[in-house]
Formats: structure tokens, C-alpha cells, sequence
């Protein structure tokens, strides 16, 4: 099973005199929704750029599956074992929804069929019906935007999934919608997920919570 793990990890940023993380340790495991709530500046997207590998932490260690991060191909790292989902969703504007699921697995090299078979198939697992799937993004719902994100996300083949207040952007309804399909994809899917967020009917929803402010994680 998957294992996102952080240890006594440190981040200063070039030029600053003080630390935004301070000694951070944490794990978070496949099966589980894990939260991060904080202030705004109080570090939640500093933790979740050393999670994603696209920081190096000053000090400590990130391990995935016992694997330490300065040990391995960062690249590779972010393509096959992590994924991002993010608030304004970072779908491709000139994509059609399937051909925003279709990216990630044409890029690692799988046949234009079979990626869009798989396509459909995550579309379909996050509720997206058939007469959306050659929407572009513009004439979607950010609800519906957000679930071709975590659909493109899927596709990747990560286990990992690093969400940037997903909800951000979304009403009640979808709100709701978009964390009953993570909290399936953790449970019932065994997928990590980490949610930065200041919703605290999102945190409430997870499985653990940690809280950061001025760096410090509890």
C-alpha cells in the first residue's frame, strides 16, 4: 500500500532568515484522506510542493513506499507516483474532457484506442456522461471541470493524490460531490489523498487532519 511519508522536514526559502516549515513530520497512507488545514501563508502549499517533489525540503526527508526522494528521479517521481489536482483545475483549454483524460496516457506511450477506452472509463468513474466528453473545458461546470481533473489525474496510474483546495472554486453541491469521489478513490480504491484546504467541512470529511500554522504541523 502506498505511503507518502515526511520527516523532520525543514524549508527556507533562498534568501530568507527564517524557516516556513519547521521540522514536519507526517504520513500519509493509501486507504486514507488525510487534510491539511492552516492560515493562509502558514506553509499548506509550501508542505504540499515538497510532497509533490517540486521542492527539495532544506532539512529531513520525503520517502515514498520507503523510497527517499533525493534518492530518485524527481521526473519520473511526479509522472508515475504522484498527481496533482488544484483548485482552478489546469485543464488543457483546446482538450476536449477526453482528450484532457487521454493526455497523460498518451504521453507514457499507450495507443490512441486504448488510452481512449481507458478515458472513458475514468470519465465514467467520476460521473462525467457521455454528451461532456467532447465539451471543452469552457462549456463545462467547475463541478464538472473538477471531475475531468481527478479523472486525468487517474490516468496517470498515480496512487498519489495531491489536491490543492479542490473545492475551492465549487458550491455546496459540488463540494460534496467532489469529495465523495476522493474519499471513494482512498477507500475503496486504496488511492492517497491529500487535501490542502481551508473548508472546514472538507476537513471534517477526511480521515486525519493535521493542522499547520507558522510552519509547525500538529
Amino acid at each position: 500500500m502506498t505511503e507518502l511519508k515526511l520527516e523532520n522536514v525543514c524549508y527556507r526559502y533562498k534568501g530568507s532568515n527564517r524557516d516556513v516549515l519547521n521540522d514536519v513530520s507526517c504520513t500519509c497512507d493509501g486507504g486514507q484522506v488525510c487534510a491539511v488545514t492552516g492560515p493562509s501563508g502558514s506553509g499548506k502549499s509550501t508542505l504540499l510542493s515538497i510532497m509533490s517533489g517540486l521542492d527539495r525540503p532544506t532539512k529531513g526527508g520525503v520517502f515514498i513506499d520507503g523510497d527517499d526522494l533525493s534518492g530518485i528521479d524527481l521526473d519520473s517521481y511526479r509522472r508515475e507516483k504522484v498527481s496533482m489536482i488544484f483548485q482552478a483545475f489546469q485543464l488543457f483549454p483546446l482538450f476536449t474532457a477526453l482528450e484532457n483524460v487521454c493526455f497523460p496516457m498518451r504521453q507514457n506511450g499507450m495507443s490512441k484506442q486504448q488510452a481512449k477506452n481507458r478515458a472513458i472509463e475514468y470519465l465514467q468513474s467520476v460521473g462525467i456522461k457521455k454528451d461532456l466528453y467532447k465539451r471543452f473545458p469552457s462549456k463545462l461546470s467547475g463541478g464538472e471541470q473538477q471531475r475531468v481533473a481527478i479523472a486525468r489525474s487517474l490516468a496517470t496510474g498515480a496512487k498519489t493524490l495531491l489536491a490543492d483546495e479542490p473545492t475551492g472554486n465549487l458550491d455546496g453541491a459540488n463540494t460534496q460531490i467532489v469529495m465523495d469521489i476522493l474519499k471513494k478513490l482512498a477507500h475503496e480504491g486504496r488511492y492517497c489523498i491529500v487535501i490542502v484546504t481551508h473548508d472546514i467541512e472538507v476537513a471534517d470529511a477526511a480521515d486525519i487532519v493535521y493542522k499547520i500554522n507558522d510552519g509547525f504541523l500538529s
